[in-house]
C-alpha cells in the first residue's frame, strides 16, 4: 500500500518553498494522524548543509506543526526510515542524492517502507528515486554512485522539471524531449514529463496527475503524448 505524493519541484514560480503543496499535505498529515516528518537532505542543493536544508523544511512545515528530523540526525540512516511516520527527500543534484542512499544502504529501506504505507513527498532528485532508475534526471554527474538503480516505487521514470521547447528560441542544444529519446535509444523504460506544479498522487494502486498543467509521456518507439490532470500512470508500469 503506497502513499506517496511525487512532485516535479519544492518551489513553483512566484511561491515559496513548498507553499503549493501545503494544502495536500495538511490533509494527508490530519488523515495519517501524523506528527514528525523524516528528511532526507543528502541531495544538498547547491551544497547546502544538512542542517540549513532540514531547517529550511522545519520552517516551511511549521503551519502543519509538524515536527522535522533530519534522517543526519539519527544514529542509524536505515532505522530511521523504518521507523518514521512520513518521509520528505528533497531535491538537489540526484547523482549526490543516489550515492549517499547507496553508500548507506537506504535505497531498499526506502522502497519498504514506501510500499508499507508510510507517507512519501519527493521533490526533484526525491521524486527520481521513485522511479526504476535515475537515467532520466537532468542533473550533472557531479559523483558516481555504486549504481544507478532507484527505489522502483513506480513501474517508470520520472523527469521532473519538463520544459517545452520555446519556438524562436537561440538556445542550439538538445530540447529535453530529445534528451529523453536519446534515453529511448539504449532502454525501454517509460519517462513522465512533469511540468512545474504538477505532481503525481499516489494512492494504494492509483496513480493520479494532479494540478494544474498537463504531463508528457514517453513510450518507446510511440509519439509522445500528452495527458491531462486526473489522468492515471499505472497503465505505464512495466
Amino acid at each position: 500500500m503506497r502513499n506517496m505524493i511525487i512532485a516535479s519541484t519544492s518551489t513553483v514560480h512566484g511561491g515559496g518553498f513548498l507553499e503549493y503543496l501545503i494544502p495536500e499535505l495538511t490533509t494527508r498529515f490530519e488523515e495519517l494522524q501524523i506528527k514528525e516528518l523524516l528528511f532526507i537532505p543528502y541531495a544538498r542543493p547547491g551544497g547546502l548543509s544538512h542542517d540549513a536544508y532540514t531547517a529550511k523544511v522545519a520552517q516551511a512545515l511549521k503551519c502543519t506543526n509538524i515536527k522535522v528530523i533530519g534522517i543526519h540526525e539519527h544514529a542509524s540512516a536505515t532505522e530511521a526510515i523504518s521507523d518514521s511516520q512520513a518521509i520528505f527527500t528533497g531535491g538537489g543534484n540526484t547523482f549526490v542524492l543516489v550515492k549517499m542512499l547507496h553508500d548507506l544502504d537506504c535505497m531498499q529501506p526506502l522502497r519498504k517502507a514506501m510500499y508499507k504505507g508510510t507517507l512519501y513527498l519527493g521533490t526533484s532528485a526525491g521524486s527520481n528515486i521513485c522511479g526504476l532508475n535515475m537515467r532520466t534526471t537532468n542533473d550533472m554527474p557531479v559523483v558516481m554512485p555504486s549504481n544507478f538503480k532507484t527505489t522502483g516505487a513506480l513501474g517508470y521514470n520520472i523527469n521532473p522539471h519538463y520544459e517545452d521547447s520555446v519556438a524562436g528560441s537561440e538556445h542550439m542544444g538538445e530540447t529535453k524531449e530529445q534528451r529523453i529519446h536519446e534515453f529511448h535509444c539504449h532502454n525501454a523504460i517509460s519517462v513522465v514529463g512533469l511540468r512545474e506544479g504538477s505532481y503525481i498522487n499516489v494512492k494504494e494502486n492509483k496513480e493520479v496527475l494532479c494540478g494544474n498543467l498537463t504531463a508528457r509521456i514517453f513510450v518507446k518507439d510511440q509519439p509522445a503524448a500528452e495527458v491531462a490532470p486526473g489522468y492515471d500512470f499505472t497503465a505505464l508500469n512495466l
